[in-house]
């Protein structure tokens, strides 16, 4: 790609942005959210049409007129939202929108046989062809889509924060898949905020910042403040900003907490002005956890106290009467559960809690703007006005979105369900210097994260989860790293 150029009305995406990637090798594309790493993908990929550039694809000229076009050249793009049918099998799902056909009879046979073919290449012939995907845990959705790729042998593959909602064992099969293709001569475009997990599974990178590529090279020649200036333009001193703050009494207590599945058998008590972390592997438990607390899972035994209101403790409960009580809940499936993606920036950080802007029965809409805009300025949202859809944000924007319309409700306790997911480097110290003065400001915070550095990071205590089953917290200064991924991945700090 050379000289690539798009804008979008007033707004310059990119700018003369150039990229060259060679067969067998892994290539990082990194930048800040809204830096255009989107914008020149959906180029690369048909979906969206440059205003100037070019680009070539084995040394022949290359412009695809749509996606479709760009499949059938050899590119072929897996999304951070993956873009799979639920309902379907594996084998259905595999050619979906390039099905070959004798009269309009679609050969499954011969699909069967090159779904085999695909799942033997990537060392998963376990993962079965009639298997409906609803039933696949993300690793394998992950799988399944790059099956797809490989269905129609592509040469070009952008993973787009593949690993973003996989846990530490996924995340080594995937790099373990990812080597293997890079083995087959297989160019891929890598897409990430994880700095350290770059540089693990890359050979070279380019920067985007502004919509310009600011810096390329070999990974092994750069470290990673140096990558982290070129994305922000400036000295990020410190990752992880340390705001004091006090922790006072009881504010949330948790008492033998189990579902039906998962959790089992949890206590916890979380105190006003702390951030207590939960670390452990996907499907331990954590987010479970977090849904049976505010009444969006069933319980089955087990008490939740809120300790600023009167009563005895509750077996049970609803969202409606958890934000009554002051406890609010940010789902890690935003796109799901965390946002209305049709709706305007201003309808999705408001429409929780509407209250402030009653008279007597009618909405003062300019004054929800108002309140709006000012959320847009504290978390840096970079979005044209309130009035922009959410869909239109990118996924780190998004985020900012769904705690924005958290943080309106002036909730006592958070529950913060991988609070960071998709969102870059400075955004990310963005966040945890908020979530600091929240606590600061006397707020109890329960976070939930598989960023390991993260937890060891802002957290004041850290616990476990395996298979459901909490450890005893400690202070986050007791663990390290190595303990941590031994704990969650076997229960125990220390195996033999």
């Amino acid at each position: 790609m050379e000289g690539v150029c798009k804008r979008f009305g007033a707004t310059v995406a990119l700018q003369d942005v150039s990229l060259a990637v060679q067969a067998g090798e892994v290539h990082a594309l990194i930048g800040e959210n809204g830096a255009g790493k989107s914008t020149l993908m959906k180029v690369l990929s048909g979906a969206v049409c440059p205003d100037a550039g070019r680009m070539w694809l084995d040394g022949r000229p290359f412009a695809p007129s749509n996606p479709l076009a760009a499949r059938a050249a050899g590119v072929a793009m897996i999304y951070q939202e993956l873009n799979l049918a639920p309902h379907l099998t594996v084998e259905q799902n595999l050619p979906l929108g390039i099905e070959r056909h004798i009269a309009g009879v679609i050969r499954r046979a011969a699909y069967r046989r090159r779904t085999e073919a695909v799942l033997q290449r990537l060392n998963r012939p376990d993962l079965r062809p009639e298997t409906p995907v609803r039933r696949l845990s993300p690793a394998d959705r992950q799988l399944v889509e790059i099956a797809r790729a490989l269905l129609t042998d592509a040469r070009v593959l952008v993973m787009d924060e593949p690993t973003s909602s996989l846990g530490l064992a996924d995340i080594e099969r995937l790099f373990d898949v990812i080597e293997r293709l890079r083995a087959d001569g297989v160019a891929i475009v890598y897409i990430s905020h994880f700095l350290e997990e770059v540089q693990r599974v890359a050979q070279r990178y380019t920067v985007l910042r502004d919509g310009r590529d600011v810096g390329t090279g070999a990974l092994a020649s750069v470290t990673l403040g140096q990558l982290v200036e070129l994305m922000i333009g400036r000295r990020l001193d410190e990752m992880f900003p340390r705001v004091a703050h006090e922790i006072g009494p009881p504010v949330l207590q948790i008492t033998g907490i189990t579902g039906r599945r998962l959790p089992n058998d949890v206590t916890l008590t979380l105190r006003r002005g702390e951030i207590l972390g939960l670390a452990g592997l996907v499907g331990a438990g954590r987010t479970e956890l977090l849904r049976a607390i505010f009444g969006l899972d069933p319980v089955r035994r087990g008490t939740v106290r809120v300790g600023v209101y009167p009563g005895s403790a509750e077996a049970y409960g609803t969202p409606a009467r958890r934000l009554a009580q002051g406890v609010g809940l940010l789902s890690e499936d935003r796109q799901g559960e965390g946002l209305a993606r049709a709706r305007s920036v201003v309808d999705n950080i408001m429409l929780g809690w509407l209250r402030p802007f009653m008279i007597l029965g009618w909405l003062n809409v300019r004054a929800m703007r108002r309140a709006a805009g000012g959320w847009v300025q504290r978390l840096d949202i970079r979005a044209r006005d309130v009035g922009q859809r959410v869909q239109d944000l990118s996924g780190g924007n998004q985020q900012k979105v769904a705690l924005a319309r958290l943080l309106h409700r002036d909730v006592d306790v958070l529950l913060l369900d991988e609070p960071t997911r998709g969102i870059d480097v400075a955004s990310k110290a963005q966040i945890y210097q908020l979530v600091g003065e929240l606590a600061a400001g006397g707020k109890a915070i329960l976070l939930v994260s598989s960023y390991i550095p993260e937890l060891l990071g802002i957290c004041d205590r850290i616990a476990v989860m395996h298979r459901g089953r909490l450890s005893a917290s400690r202070p986050a200064g007791e663990w390290t790293e190595h303990a941590l991924v031994t704990q969650a991945a076997s229960g125990k700090e220390r195996v033999a």
